[in-house]
C-alpha cells in the first residue's frame, strides 16, 4: 500500500512536544496526580482522553494546531507505543469507530490481527492433541497474528487526516530519543509479569542488568524512534512488504513456540472497514463495532436484555447490579457460541432482535440469580450448528478517545492482548499474542467450535469502542480495555449516564461488577463487602477482584464537551 503524504497545516515538533501552555488555557482535572480525586473535564471546542499524559498531550498539540480527530489519533498511538508499550503498539491490532461531522457518516475501521495462511484447526493442540494450557501458548513467536496498527494509522490519516504525516509521528520519535519517565504503571506492569526475561531484545529493555525498570527511571528507546522515522518516511509498507516486516517474521522464529507468520501473511494483510453494529436502547442509537469484535453485538445484547427494566427509577445499587449480571450472563452465553468473524462465520442476524431480547430478559428473576445461562436461539437458520466457547485471562489494551474541533470524532480500542503480548520484541516494539484469542478447542461434543483457528482469520475480540446517537448526533464516546471484561466496563458507562444521569467522572468511578456467564466478581475497595453480600443473598457466586479498567469518555451536550479518564490508570483528559 503507498503511503498518501498529506500536506497543508504543519506543525512544528518543538509545539508538539510541549505540554500545552499555560496561555492556552487547556481544560484538566484540578489535580491530576490526586487520582481518586479527579473531577470531569469540560470544554467548547475539542478534546482528547487517553491513557498516558504524554498521549494525551500529544493529541492535544495536533487538535490546538487545528489537526483532525485523525490527525490526533496518529499521534496518540505512536505515543501510547512508546510510553505504554504494556498494552498497545505497531506489533499489536485497533479496533475504531470514526464518526464524519461533515457527512453524519459512522464508520468503523478492523485492524484486528490475523492468522497466518498456514493455519489450521490444529494449531492449538499439542502432539497428544490436547488443547494446550493458555500461558504455554502466549510466549514466544507462535501466539502472534499480522499486526493491523501501522496500517491502520495510515489508512485513516489517508481517508481523514489533514495534517503532514511525517510530523505526526515527531512527538514520539524526540521522546523515544530524548528519554521518558517510567510511571509507576509500568514499573508495576514490568515486575508483575511472567516471561519478560526469555527473550534477550526483551530482557534487555525491561529487565535492565536483570533488574525490572522502576519507576521514575528515564527510558530511551532509539530502536522505536528509528522504526518511526522509517514509518514517517514510507508509510506502512515497510511493515507488510519490506525490512521491518522482515524483521518480524525473523523475530518471531523463537527457539520456543517459534511462529509460522511468513512475509506472504504480511503483504496479504487488510484493514477493513465494515457496517457498525447498533441497537436502540431508550432511544438512542448505541454503536459499536461488529464481528470479528463481539463488543457491539454483546453490549448491544445487555442493554437490550435490560431496556424492559426502569433502571433509572430502581437507582444504582444492589438490585441493579443484579440485573446487570444477569443480563451479562444471558449475552455471554450467546456470544461463546456464536461470535467470532464474520468473514468465516455466519453471524445470527437476530442477535439484537427486539422480540428476541425480550424473550431473553424475561429469563431474569428480579429475586434470585438463574445460575449458569444457556445460549439462546435467536432468529436464524444455522443456529444450532456451533459448540461454546470460553474466555481466558488478558490485560494489554487501551482505549482513547477524541472530538477535533469541526465535530469529527474517534472511539479507539487497541492492543497487543495479554500485557506485553508474545514477550518478543524487535525494532524497538513488542508483538501481539492476539492468536491466543482463537479457541484453543476446534470442536466440542462432535461440533466446531465457531472461533476455532483458520487459515487468515482474525480471532474474537472483546473490544468495545462505542459512539451513541441521538436523533442522529454523537452524544457519547466510551470504551476500555480489560479482557472480556471491557464489555461489562463498557455497557455499565453506558447506564450510568444514559439511565442514571451521572456526570462521566462519577460513572466510571463507579465500582464494577461483572459477570462472564459464570461466577460473579465485585470489585474491591470501599463497599464491596456489602455489595458482595447483597449480590451472594440472591443467589450469586461473589468474588471481590481487583477490576483495573481504563475507561475513557466523553459526554457531548448542546454547548460543550465533557470528559472523564478512569482513576484506575493514568491516563488524562485535555481540551479547549
Amino acid at each position: 500500500m503507498k503511503l498518501l503524504i498529506k500536506t497543508g497545516l504543519s506543525l512544528a515538533p518543538a509545539l508538539l512536544l510541549a505540554a500545552p501552555a499555560a496561555s492556552q488555557a487547556p481544560a484538566q482535572p484540578e489535580e491530576t496526580t490526586a487520582i481518586a480525586e479527579r473531577q470531569s473535564v469540560t470544554a467548547t471546542d475539542f478534546m482528547v482522553a487517553a491513557a498516558h499524559p504524554l498521549a494525551t498531550e500529544a493529541g492535544y498539540a495536533v487538535l490546538e494546531a487545528g489537526g483532525t480527530a485523525a490527525d490526533a489519533a496518529v499521534a496518540v498511538q505512536a505515543m501510547l507505543g512508546l510510553v505504554e508499550p504494556q498494552s498497545s503498539g505497531l506489533g499489536g491490532g485497533a479496533f475504531l469507530l470514526y464518526w464524519d461531522a461533515e457527512t453524519g457518516e459512522l464508520t468503523t475501521y478492523d485492524a484486528r490481527e490475523t492468522a497466518p495462511l498456514a493455519a489450521d484447526e490444529t494449531y492449538w493442540l499439542d502432539e497428544n492433541g490436547e488443547p494446550l494450557g493458555f500461558w504455554d501458548a502466549v510466549i514466544g513467536g507462535r501466539s502472534a497474528g499480522v499486526p493491523g496498527t501501522p496500517m491502520l494509522l495510515e489508512v485513516l490519516h489517508a481517508d481523514h487526516g489533514r495534517m503532514d504525516w511525517t510530523e505526526l509521528l515527531q512527538p514520539a520519535i524526540a521522546t523515544a530519543e530524548n528519554g521518558f519517565a517510567v510511571t509507576q504503571r509500568m514499573a508495576d506492569s514490568v515486575a508483575g509479569s511472567r516471561g519478560l526475561d526469555t527473550f534477550v531484545t526483551t530482557a534487555e529493555y525491561f529487565l535492565p542488568g536483570g533488574e525490572p525498570i522502576a519507576e521514575g527511571d528515564i527510558l530511551t528507546n532509539p530502536e522505536y524512534a528509528q522504526t518511526l522515522r522509517l514509518f514517517a518516511a514510507e508509510g506502512a509498507a515497510p511493515f507488510y512488504t519490506g525490512e521491518i516486516a522482515e524483521d518480524v517474521v525473523a523475530a518471531l522464529n523463537t527457539n520456543i513456540n517459534p511462529g509460522i507468520l511468513t512475509m506472504e501473511d504480511f503483504a496479504a494483510y487488510e484493514v477493513k472497514t465494515r457496517a457498525p453494529v447498533c441497537i436502540d436502547y431508550r432511544g438512542y442509537d448505541v454503536c459499536g463495532m461488529g464481528p470479528p469484535s463481539s463488543g457491539g453485538l454483546t453490549v448491544g445484547q445487555i442493554l437490550g436484555i435490560l431496556e424492559p427494566f426502569d433502571l433509572a427509577a430502581i437507582g444504582e445499587g444492589v438490585e441493579a447490579r443484579h440485573l446487570f449480571a444477569e443480563a451479562s450472563r444471558l449475552a455471554f452465553a450467546d456470544r461463546g457460541l456464536y461470535m467470532a468473524d464474520s468473514d468465516f462465520v455466519d453471524m445470527p442476524q437476530g442477535l439484537l432482535d427486539k422480540g428476541y431480547l425480550a424473550e431473553r430478559s424475561a429469563l431474569i428473576d428480579p429475586e434470585a440469580s438463574m445460575g449458569v445461562a444457556e445460549p439462546g436461539t435467536p432468529p436464524w437458520d444455522e443456529a444450532m450448528l456451533w459448540a461454546p466457547d470460553g474466555d481466558r485471562p488478558k490485560a494489554g489494551t487501551s482505549h482513547f478517545v477524541i472530538v477535533d474541533a469541526e465535530g469529527n470524532m474517534i472511539s479507539a480500542t487497541t492492543t497487543i492482548e495479554s500485557g506485553f503480548g508474545s514477550r518478543v520484541m524487535t525494532r524497538g516494539f513488542l508483538l501481539n499474542n492476539e492468536l491466543t484469542d482463537f479457541s484453543f478447542a476446534p470442536e466440542a461434543d462432535g461440533m466446531p467450535i465457531a472461533n476455532r483457528v483458520e487459515p487468515g482469520k482474525r480471532p474474537r475480540s472483546s473490544m468495545s469502542p462505542t459512539i451513541v446517537l441521538k436523533n442522529g448526533e454523537p452524544v457519547l464516546l466510551t470504551g476500555s480495555p480489560g479482557g472480556a471484561n471491557i464489555i461489562d466496563y463498557t455497557a455499565l458507562s453506558i447506564i450510568a449516564i444514559l439511565d442514571w444521569g451521572m456526570d462521566p467522572q462519577d460513572a466510571i468511578d463507579l465500582p464494577h461488577v461483572t459477570n462472564l456467564n459464570g461466577g460473579t466478581r465485585v470489585e474491591e475497595g470501599e463497599g464491596a463487602q456489602e455489595l458482595a453480600d447483597g449480590l451472594t443473598a440472591l443467589g450469586h457466586e461473589v468474588t471481590i477482584a481487583n477490576l483495573n479498567s481504563g475507561l475513557h469518555v466523553i459526554q457531548l451536550t448542546d454547548d460543550r464537551l465533557i470528559g472523564a479518564a478512569d482513576k484506575r490508570r493514568e491516563g488524562l483528559v485535555l481540551g479547549q
